[in-house]
């Protein structure tokens, strides 16, 4: 069998590695053996699995692969910010960032090769989604991530964000299936409540996470809570308006009673007015939540220009005054172009 036609053994489950070593003859334990290998230890290859005999292993190279990613490059920011260009089994390349602050580290990780959406400020956006990643892929760059947090900070990893390239809501079944593999205890064994899926407001899809009872946190990229401003800017909300995310995020809450994240950066020109600022506040009112404005990272054309910091200032005061939790977020690592919205932009 070629091996580009073996299956990859991180495809089954626990229980189908059992099945496949009683089917060989073999003990079942065996397969418990090889998935910890597998989520628990990060094995990259058979030989790799020293408690195993050298027939086992033969006889694991002989049916499947392992199409573990790996880090092409590695890029370090004048803040500490680390981003990988990650090199995926086929050739294609993703992204991933670690951020680190004074009291964590955090994984920001990608969904997709590309984005299926079209915001315009967004360098991933440019290039055309090309495939969404599988489950492992997600889960590999937690691991590299994580490993890079204990080597270079001396802690490990905190949080982890699905903020890189992509929509991953559009690659629900596989983000959640990485999430399950990340918070199980013969996983990585990580807390759902450390972790955030950030999404640009897929209102269906919203509606599902909420319907299969998620653990995580949620965080809607919304940047104008006026339908045309936003359309202009984020050309899918023609399709997924406000008044269906609203709902769907009225629905979310209702099942979680999770509070919502909104992401949003004001922009010189398009979200910077009395009027803007006024909708955002009337948008966060129906259920609880907490705005992030977050600075602008240019992606070369000059389209988008961050505004000044009185129009910045007017948000936080209104939104404040509302009762309203709001964050001012500086941005990380955007010399080496590992911040929001600048992933993809040199590749």
């Amino acid at each position: 069998m070629e091996i580009d036609k073996k299956k990859d053994v991180r495809a089954l489950t626990k229980e189908q590695l059992r099945d496949f070593f009683v089917a060989q003859g073999d003990k079942a334990f065996r397969g418990n053996q090889v998935y910890e290998w597998l989520w628990q230890k990060g094995a990259h290859s058979f030989e790799a699995m020293t408690n195993i005999s050298k027939e086992t292993r033969a006889l694991l190279a002989g049916h499947f692969v392992i199409n573990h990613i790996r880090v092409d490059q590695m890029q370090r920011s004048n803040d500490g910010t680390i981003k990988n260009a990650v090199r995926l089994h086929d050739g294609l390349i993703v992204e991933s960032v670690l951020i680190p602050t004074a009291t964590r580290t955090t994984a920001c990780v990608s969904s997709q090769v590309g984005c299926s959406l079209d915001c315009k400020f967004c360098a991933t956006a440019r290039l055309k989604r090309m495939r969404n990643l599988n489950p492992d892929e997600i889960y590999d760059q937690v691991v590299a991530i994580a490993n890079e947090s204990r080597l270079y900070f001396d802690r490990p990893l905190s949080n982890i964000v699905f903020m890189g390239m992509g929509e991953p809501l559009m690659n629900y079944n596989n983000v959640l299936k990485a999430i399950d593999k990340i918070t199980a205890t013969d996983g990585l064994a990580m807390s759902p409540k450390r972790i955030t899926v950030s999404t640009s407001g897929v209102p269906k899809m919203i509606r599902k996470m909420a319907d299969d009872e998620v653990k995580f946190k949620l965080a809607v990229s919304l940047h104008s809570a006026i339908d045309e401003v936003r359309t202009a800017i984020m050309p899918f909300n023609a399709t997924f308006n406000l008044t269906d995310l609203r709902e769907a995020l009225q629905y979310w809450y209702q099942k979680t009673q999770s509070r919502i994240t909104y992401e949003y950066v004001v922009w010189e020109g398009i979200n910077d007015t009395r009027r803007d600022v006024e909708a955002l506040v009337d948008f966060c009112k129906f259920a609880p939540s907490k705005v992030n404005l977050i600075e602008y990272n240019p992606i070369d054309d000059g389209a988008f220009r961050q505004a000044d910091r009185k129009a910045i200032q007017n948000y936080v005061t209104a939104l404040e005054r509302n009762g309203i939790t709001v964050t001012v977020r500086r941005s990380r690592g955007k010399d080496i172009d590992a911040a929001c919205g600048q992933l993809a932009n040199k590749q």
